[in-house]
């Protein structure tokens, strides 16, 4: 008998596919404290949640028998996927179940940010008739600014255009020819700031998106633009929004996700009457619940059954006899495409993908979804899986090439990765040390040793004496620890390139200030 505990409230329609497969035992049991849940997960087999449970590393090393945790949504915040995946734990998720109620909330909030609606409701049930105070805005010939244009951010661009609006989008995966096929225009994040009447986000939380809309971005924006969160609460700085309502720069604001929720009670955001607030509804339908329930449990089903695995955020679909062989490529690959796409600069066209060695004799469809994963990740976080990556660079127009070469080449076994963008090409190449872990070995003509993992400054530079001393100073005032360092160079005194590996967070102040160095040229934080 193969034991499923379902730890959070999950539709009917979801618990009858589970029930209905007789090799199944499915207990339903909300609510469990985290040491009820530990002690209860080592006899079961598969463990399906929301986003109320809280899949630690602690509860994960208790699950004696897991082979499956499957989240009915799309976020994988509350589930320990690193340590998941150590156990060997396939971990699923439900990236476009509630993608239509999204959208269709991030629109009624534009309506009524719009309109007043929330507001003049309120007082009309007082029992006023103040026609003239809420006096709103037309739509039409308006302008809207999405800033990630996934599957939400597309289907909230076809209801705005329905309306007669004109879209702009900010998503660095989005080629200029799709976009320009769906009505949209591309334009960088500045310009479209400058330009919206109307700006909703539509990105995953990351380090790089907290607070990408903050005091600057503000200052950016036409006087009366309107502001729309539907997204992850932290993507806009809630107090940079509030200073730039209470001068008049925003006219008015609808938030349905919030830094801190619960919202606290005295939030500043709640005392502005331009400010229209909803408790995270954008997945709150009858329609989104029954979706992501029903997708939920036929993934987890499949999985169990051996039927095939879909939506899975660390686990690329392989033949067994096949994995002992390929597993370590699979991560080189992801590792090899996260690294790129966080070095290269521009709008992604192409990758080009050259595998050499002994592995060109298996079937590489795997390595390829791993590394296209790899490239979308650092961006598209958890809406990006083994699954859909491929599908989700062909949506926004990235052509991808695969080919096997049999030459003998420089490395036994390698990947090549050649990412074209529109304003260069970046190639980098990355093969398997003796213990089988990911090295990067070349960026383009530069040769290295690197292993790429955590937290890593790559710097070009002239080689120049006094630079590794200007380096390891600097990080030693700001009480960063090097792990590690590496260099490549083209000639003596020539351009080189350094990457050092550290031990903690290096933040954009630093980063400036490391610029600043004697013989810098360019600087990125790379995280892996």
């Amino acid at each position: 008998m193969i034991n499923i505990l379902v730890s959070d409230p999950l539709s009917d329609e979801g618990l009858k596919i589970l029930k209905e497969v007789k090799e199944f035992h499915v207990d339903v049991k909300t609510d469990l404290k985290p040491e009820d849940l530990k002690a209860a997960i080592k006899d079961y087999d598969a463990l399906v949640v929301r986003s109320a449970t809280k899949v630690t590393k602690d509860i994960i090393s208790c699950a004696a028998k897991l082979k499956v945790i499957g989240r009915a949504g799309v976020g994988l915040d509350n589930v320990d996927l690193e340590a998941a995946t150590q156990k060997g734990i396939i971990v699923m998720n439900t990236p476009a179940g509630n993608t239509m109620s999204t959208a269709e909330h991030t629109f009624s909030m534009i309506l009524s940010v719009s309109r007043n609606i929330p507001q003049a409701n309120s007082s009309t049930k007082k029992g006023e008739w103040k026609r003239s105070k809420f006096m709103g805005v037309e739509l039409y010939n308006k302008t809207l600014g999405i800033v990630g244009f996934g599957r939400i951010g597309s289907e909230v661009a076809k209801r705005a255009l329905s309306f007669g609006m004109k879209v702009f989008a900010f998503d660095p995966f989005l080629s200029r020819e799709v976009a320009q096929s769906l009505g949209v225009e591309i334009l960088e994040l500045k310009e479209l700031l400058g330009k919206s009447d109307y700006i909703t986000v539509h990105t995953p939380l990351t380090d790089e998106t907290k607070h990408m809309i903050s005091e600057k971005e503000f200052a950016l924006m036409k006087k009366g633009v309107r502001i729309i969160n539907c997204a992850r609460g932290g993507i806009i700085d809630e107090v940079a929004l509030v200073e730039a309502i209470k001068q008049g720069k925003v006219a008015g604001a609808a938030f349905d996700v919030f830094e801190k929720e619960p919202v606290s009670a005295d939030s500043e955001l709640l005392k502005l009457d331009n400010v229209i607030v909803t408790p995270h509804l954008g997945a709150s339908t009858e329609e989104a619940q029954v979706n992501v329930a029903i997708e939920v449990a036929e993934i987890v089903r499949d999985a169990l059954l051996g039927r095939g695995i879909r939506n899975a955020a660390n686990y690329p679909c392989l033949e067994a006899e096949v994995c002992k062989i390929i597993e370590p490529y699979i991560s080189l690959a992801e590792k090899l495409g996260s690294f790129t796409s966080q070095l290269v600069e521009g709008r992604i066209e192409a990758l080009n993908i050259t595998y050499s060695g002994d592995i060109i004799q298996h079937d590489l469809s795997s390595l390829t979804l791993a590394l296209v994963k790899g490239v979308l990740s650092p961006i598209l976080q958890e809406t990006v899986n083994f699954i859909n990556a491929v599908s989700l660079a062909k949506e926004r127009g990235i052509k991808i090439n695969e080919s096997k070469s049999s030459r003998e080449e420089e490395f036994v076994t390698s990947i090549l990765l050649e990412i074209k963008t529109d304003k260069e090409v970046k190639r980098v190449q990355g093969t398997l040390a003796a213990n089988k872990q990911p090295r990067i070995v070349k960026v383009d003509e530069y040769y290295m040793e690197l292993f790429p993992v955590g937290e890593m400054v790559f710097i070009r530079n002239w080689d120049k004496p006094g630079l590794i001393g200007n380096l390891g100073t600097f990080m030693g005032q700001h009480k960063i620890n090097i792990a590690a360092m590496t260099f490549g160079r083209d000639k003596p005194g020539g351009k080189a390139i350094s990457v050092l590996s550290v031990d903690s967070q290096v933040t954009p102040d630093m980063v400036e200030k490391i610029k600043k160095l004697e013989n810098i040229l360019t600087v990125k934080v790379i995280r892996i």
